[in-house]
């Protein structure tokens, strides 16, 4: 007897369906598998097998029994077809009618005592089935919730294979779980650090509000011990909330990298992502043989915070170069290429050489100015000129750090950086831009017109900075950022010239 089910493959973000075929017959015995399938399914025999003893079934030893995974020229990965191979197999060889399956998805990883095993990719496929039309998915238990956040299909939890058998015989009825509303949840942030207890460094709490306000990246600079790592993790705290479609982008990046909690079901505080220096250009931008999402995919609509930044090698860094100008990362391979999202806002941080004090007027600096310009030029020209606020973090002076009063905390700045995120949501309704920093050649042009003053001022800035044609469309987006944090609908001569302060000095 033949017979076919429906399942998907998950490839990057994206999914294609998968026909399970499945044919036992009373030929040669055997038990093959095929259809460019990799070590895990090939290894699937032994779990089916298993599960189905210990899940009180006798397996149909004495058949010859072949599965197809089609279309065979697709490279197959993972253990996710577990569960359709062998529900498939004990529909056929029990020869149970199963046409009402046929508008359903089947996934999921058999453990050896026949339950369900976490799988990763879950929310992909949920939309995946939608979107094509099937009306349930039958996923682990464990899934559930995840695949829940999609409405208008029916999600399945299976905890055990003995249960989606009784649930397709009528010995008994698995419940579909209630879909996930996101317009009821209620989205509870912990922030570790908030700017309130941070003494002092006004001038880079600003940089930082701006910052967070258009998306733009930015480098601290200064000694050791000047805050520079706390403003860093202190900067989620201030960022706006998530919105429906970017809490759905960043769940389905941590749900193919296998990193939801089984507990949350949803990504809905924004990212924050510290990789060490010492990390290669594969975990930084993703990839692999099997390409999975890196470091700056999973700081997708949140921050990545490079710390020690000139201590990264040189190349990894240079990796980072197209991903911030497009907000997106292209991992080719033999096997196909894969596109994962990465719009994310960069801070560095770094010391102004290796000891630390070249620009501390308290403290000796011990480095020659040879080890300080080869220190310097450890960062390349085109990645510097990407980031949008360059910020000297000094030492902080002793009165204000035993100073007992505390500073503007982050939810009244935050109400303001909401503020303006929401000006730049009405105006670039129906575009795919968000925030200023997104904005191209088209929106620059449109929503970034200058006056005959500030026009002056820029045409001074680009001829004795010698500022670059990137530079200088980057300079009108930070002063559209900060004209939406004053409320003005125009950029006025005071934005672009607060806009120029943060430009590195080497421009």
């Amino acid at each position: 007897m033949f017979i076919k089910l429906n399942s998907a493959a998950v490839l990057g973000l994206e999914c294609t369906p998968i026909d399970v075929e499945v044919d036992i017959s009373g030929g040669w015995p055997g038990f093959q598998i095929v259809g460019m399938g990799d070590t895990a399914i090939q290894e699937a025999k032994q779990r089916i097998r298993t599960a189905w003893k210990n899940g009180g079934f006798e397996f149909p030893n004495n058949a010859g029994i072949v599965i197809n995974l089609a279309p065979a020229d697709v490279r197959k990965e993972g253990s996710a077809f577990d569960l359709p191979m062998a529900l498939g197999m004990y529909i056929t060889s029990e020869k149970i009618e199963y046409t009402q399956l046929n508008d359903a998805l089947f996934v999921g990883e058999l453990a050896l005592d026949g339950t369900l095993r976490h799988t990763p990719g879950i929310l992909p496929l949920a939309i995946f089935a939608k979107e094509h039309g099937y009306k349930r998915l039958f996923v682990p238990k464990i899934n559930a919730r995840e695949a829940s956040v999609i409405t208008d299909i029916e999600i399945y939890p299976i905890e055990t294979f003995r249960d989606i058998i009784q649930h397709i015989t009528g010995a008994s009825h698995i419940q579909p779980i209630p879909p996930i509303d996101l317009k009821t949840l209620k989205i509870h942030a912990s922030y570790e650090s908030d700017m309130s207890y941070i003494k002092g460094q006004e001038y880079a709490k600003r940089a930082l509000e701006i910052a967070a306000a258009g998306a733009h990246n930015i480098l601290l600079s200064g000694p050791p011990g000047s805050g520079k790592t706390l403003l860093a993790r202190s900067f989620p705290s201030i960022l706006p909330t998530m919105t429906e479609a970017e809490i759905i982008e960043v769940t389905k990046i941590y749900s193919v990298a296998g990193l939801l909690p089984t507990e949350t079901p949803l990504i809905t505080t924004r990212p924050f992502r510290t990789p060490h220096h010492s990390a290669s250009a594969v975990a930084l931008v993703g990839g692999g043989k099997i390409p999975k999402p890196g470091e700056i995919s999973l700081a997708h609509r949140g921050v990545l915070f490079l710390d020690e930044f000139p201590e990264f090698p040189r190349l990894v860094l240079e990796n980072l170069r197209q991903p911030l100008e497009d907000g997106l990362i292209t991992v080719s391979r033999a096997q196909g290429t894969v596109t994962f999202p990465a719009r994310f806002t960069m801070i560095a941080s770094q010391n102004p050489c290796p000891c630390g004090y070249a620009t501390d007027p308290e403290k000796q600096c011990l480095c020659s100015p040879i080890t300080i310009s080869k220190y310097q030029k450890k960062i390349s020209g085109p990645l510097l000129d990407r980031i949008d606020l360059h910020i000297e973090v000094p030492r902080v002076k002793f009165e204000k750090l035993s100073s007992d009063t505390l500073s503007e905390s982050s939810a009244d700045i935050r109400v303001r950086v909401e503020a303006a995120r929401e000006r730049q949501r009405i105006r670039f309704a129906g575009s795919p831009v968000q925030a200023n920093s997104e904005m191209r050649n088209k929106e620059i042009k449109e929503h970034c017109k200058l006056n005959n003053t500030s026009l002056e001022l820029m045409r001074n800035a680009v001829t004795q900075l010698h500022l670059s044609a990137r530079s200088y469309h980057r300079i009108l987006k930070l002063a559209r950022t900060i004209a939406d944090l004053a409320g003005s609908e125009t950029i006025e001569t005071m934005h672009v010239a607060e806009a120029l302060q943060y430009r590195a000095k080497s421009d």
